[in-house]
């Protein structure tokens, strides 16, 4: 699927059931190259929980892990973190802006 394609009504469904089933948020991004403490970024999720509930990712370019404290690193892990925010607001846009588009304009 090309990004200037037409996205189909079967893909923002995927799309949809991919958000409703990950865990709720919201997500938070702790990142070590904006003063993070542990020498580790790490995604929050939910709120207001006693006990640590944390998503962790480890990426490698070939064999080289990048480590914290990294800009890349920490640039991708807040783009997930933001994603569990962005996707439901994103599918509302798309399925509000559907609606205009093929509602019978008035006359």
């Amino acid at each position: 699927m090309a990004e200037d394609e037409a996205l189909t009504e079967a893909e923002l469904s995927e799309m949809e059931r991919r958000t409703e089933a990950a865990a709720p948020g919201p997500w938070v991004a702790f990142l070590e190259t904006r003063g993070g403490v542990g020498d580790c970024s790490v995604i929050q999720v939910g709120r207001g929980n006693d006990i640590d509930d944390e998503i962790y990712v480890r990426r490698f370019i070939g064999t080289k892990e990048l480590v914290s404290p990294n800009p890349q690193l920490d640039s991708d892990i807040e783009f997930i973190a933001a994603a569990r925010q962005d996707m439901p607001r994103l599918i509302a846009e798309v399925k509000r802006l559907r609606t205009l588009v093929d509602a019978p304009a008035a006359g």
